[in-house]
């Protein structure tokens, strides 16, 4: 299935997996393992056992973001043309997938507002009928091969029209879940209800993950069981690395299978207490124990001998200002190509593709050797590289978050094999990959989050990974040895025992903050989505009812997404408006029949997020023109007229906000 031979995990599930499946019958597979320890391959042959088994036809790969899904697709495309034959369609699923081409000569690149791109493998007349058939409204999860967000599947269990017909796009199908730990209270319960019904449909479930708690992994084992009809706790203990199989048979769940890691390491953790100054213009003198001092002398072997480095950072408005302060510290590193990136998602589309296309050349998977030491280089990002990515990086620097993600972050640092000859002297250390975390929290006597975060991360877990740290620092985490042990701790709740009276009683109010805020959201997506299986009775009217009070805004499957879509439109010195800064490209007018299938996608890679805040109390360009026509792509696209700025940027007054657009992105003052 292959071009390579199997490592450790993979080579315990070839060993293991089918004698499991041919006893007990398709199943749960949940498959633990660090960050860049073979898992999608892992994935892709358990889901290729269990689909054989119970006669599926085919999978659908589910990511956390459409850009995780765009890298996905190639990936599992490869899969398909290696290991299956007979005619078949792949569809990459996500709201703006009719963007992308998978560059097969079979898919007429058509858009279709519905979020899929068909590759269909068959005779160029079957492929032409089905690709177009797939695009129809709400088909491409019929498709038997699918790659896209989370949300896809998620939305079958929400009372939304035409749910029931993702329900049956995934029932005949190995659902395939990456990055299993990385969603919040609301997005869990639904995939808990989600997992209930493929019990029942008997649809075979692998979830991946590289942080999962013991806990979590239980709830979403049992509930796929609980579908099957078994009420048991199946108690399940994780191994790390390792996987265990749940089959939908009565019975005792085998233990987690352990296995040795190919990628064995001690992770060098230096922790840096700061005081927060990011904020700070980047020509302001640098603070004594500021973050800003910290990041430089971090920074600064890349600098001086070569190799590359991430810096991680909360919001985006820090990573901007972040990107600002480096290139002012670092001026000759700033002025080289590539020397210093910023990428985070208050992009245009297009140039959001544009910039994480060039760091996967600039950071991805080597080629073949000869290795040499890569030209200084840093990206500054926001969370985004945390997931699905395969950057490798030489130094990894993050802001203070859960240690979960801070480990996932720091998978990002020296992930393949480059020789000594491909490491700068200063990270010739393979086996020893470095994460600096810089520690607002630590030396603080009321320790609290910058204002600046918000709410991105719960204040208490950020405490319990401070305190961590601090032990952390002293002699390293061993990777995976120490992985599972640590991220079971952060959570667990004797942790607050072994703090003094006053960081105690703070801690305390925290957790029981953030339990009864987690307790809530699950109680809400409970209420909101549809019923459990058993719960049908035969009366399926039931998947489609909505609980009194379930307002349309509840029907989402991202609880509190404040974002809205924007468009800048660039006033040239000549009177007319273009969609780009350099005047070349025209508005297009639209008509009757709105805008052209190439004027749309045009329009549609140049539309950014940004905050919902920013778009509110102004409704003058509130929605994008009538002549351009009613594609979803267009639905709430609010207009941004910007006029030059004497400093480079471009800027419009929307609300009591100033919008501007430059280098770095959407910003607003």
């Amino acid at each position: 299935m292959f071009p390579f031979a199997p490592n450790s995990l993979q080579q315990d599930l070839v060993e293991h997996l089918p004698a499991l499946v041919q006893e007990h019958g398709p199943g749960l597979v949940l498959v633990t393992a660090p960050t860049g320890d073979g898992k999608t391959e892992a994935a892709l042959f358990a889901a290729s056992l269990l689909g054989r088994a119970v006669g599926a036809r085919g999978l659908y790969f589910a990511l956390p973001t459409m850009g995780t899904a765009d890298a996905m697709l190639p990936r599992v495309a490869a899969f398909a043309g290696r290991a299956l034959s007979g005619e078949r369609a792949l569809m990459l699923l996500h709201s703006m997938a009719w963007l992308s081409s998978p560059g097969s000569d079979n898919c007429a690149d058509v858009p279709d507002g519905q979020g899929g791109v068909g590759a269909v493998s068959a005779g160029r007349e079957t492929a032409v009928e089905a690709d177009g058939w797939l695009r129809g409204a709400k088909r491409g999860l019929l498709a038997p091969l699918g790659v896209g967000t989370i949300d896809q599947a998620l939305s079958a269990v929400l009372p939304l029209r035409y749910n029931v017909l993702r329900l049956l796009g995934l029932s005949d199908k190995v659902f395939v879940v990456d990055e299993a730990h990385a969603y919040g209270p609301w997005m869990h319960q639904l995939l808990v209800r989600l997992l209930e019904w493929l019990g029942e449909m008997r649809a075979p479930v692998v979830l991946l993950s590289a942080t999962l708690t013991g806990r979590t992994a239980g709830s979403l084992v049992d509930a796929y069981r609980r579908g099957a009809g078994i009420r048991e706790p199946s108690h399940v203990v994780p191994r790390y690395p390792g996987w265990l199989f749940a089959s939908r048979a009565p019975g005792v769940v085998p233990p987690a299978r352990g296995t040795q890691s190919n990628r064995a390491r001690t992770l060098t953790v230096t922790h840096r207490p700061v005081v927060w100054d990011a904020s700070d213009p980047a020509d302001a003198p640098t603070r004594e124990g500021g973050r800003r001092a910290a990041l430089r002398e971090a920074l600064a072997p890349v600098a001086a001998e070569g190799g590359t480095a991430l810096v991680c950072c909360t919001t985006v408005g820090e990573a901007q200002q972040t990107y600002r302060d480096v290139c002012a510290a670092f001026p000759q590193l700033a002025a080289s190509p590539g020397g210093v990136r910023l990428l985070h998602s208050r992009y245009p589309a297009g140039e959001r593709a544009k910039i994480t296309a060039q760091c996967e050349a600039a950071y991805g998977k080597p080629g073949g050797g000869p290795f040499s030491v890569r030209p200084g280089s840093v990206l500054v990002a926001t969370q985004v590289v945390e997931q699905s990515l395969d950057f490798d990086f030489d130094l990894v620097v993050s802001d203070l978050a859960p240690l979960a993600q801070l480990l996932q972050r720091a998978g990002r640092g020296r992930r393949h094999q480059r020789g000594s000859l491909g490491r700068p002297g200063w990270a010739a250390a393979e086996n020893e990959p470095e994460l600096v975390v810089l520690d607002p929290l630590a030396d603080s006597e009321k320790p609290a989050p910058p204002r600046s975060w918000g709410t991105v991360y719960d204040a208490g877990l950020l405490l319990r990974t401070s305190r961590t740290l601090r032990e952390c620092a002293r002699s390293g985490i061993a990777v995976p040895g120490d992985v599972q042990r640590l991220v079971d701790e952060v959570y667990e709740e004797e942790f607050v025992d072994r703090l003094e009276a006053a960081a105690h009683e703070e801690l305390v109010r925290l957790d029981q903050e953030r339990m009864a805020g987690e307790a809530a959201e699950r109680h809400l997506a409970a209420w909101t989505s549809i019923c459990s299986p058993a719960d049908v009775k035969g009366d399926l009217s039931k998947l489609s009812a909505r609980e009194a009070g379930v307002t349309q805004e509840l029907l989402t499957t991202r609880l509190g997404a404040d974002t809205g879509r924007v468009l800048c439109l660039y006033e040239q010195t000549d009177g007319t408006t273009t969609l780009d800064p350099q005047g070349k490209v025209d508005v297009p007018g639209g008509g009757r029949h709105g805008l052209r299938a190439a004027e749309l996608a045009d329009v549609a890679r140049r539309v950014a997020p940004v905050p919902g805040r920013w778009l509110r109390g102004d409704a003058s360009d509130a929605a994008a023109s009538q002549k351009w026509g009613t594609h979803p792509s267009l639905r709430d696209l609010v207009l941004l007229r910007m006029s030059p700025a004497a400093d480079g940027r471009w800027t419009c007054n929307h609300g009591r906000y100033t919008i501007s657009i430059s280098d770095v992105g959407l910003e607003a003052q």
